[in-house]
């Protein structure tokens, strides 16, 4: 048994790396908005984050997840 095998796929699937770009994208524009004391688009940008997250979610309970991408073991 290789350590392939074992490994479950952290972060390998469709899900996370949507969640993961959307949040980077959220992240990136409350930074720049911070800095130029737009509080209001930092609150959005921390409610597109939220918006990561259950994109992120969504998309594993509909197939798209770690579970569903890896190849089934014979």
């Amino acid at each position: 048994m290789s350590i392939e095998s074992i490994d479950p796929g952290h972060g390998h699937s469709p899900a996370a790396w949507t969640a993961v770009i959307i949040m980077l994208v959220a992240f990136t524009i409350g930074t720049v908005a911070f800095f130029f004391e737009a509080a209001w688009l930092v609150w959005a940008s921390a409610g597109l984050l939220v918006v990561g997250l259950i994109v992120g979610y969504v998309m594993s309970k509909v197939g798209y997840g770690v579970a569903d991408s890896a190849p089934a073991n014979h």
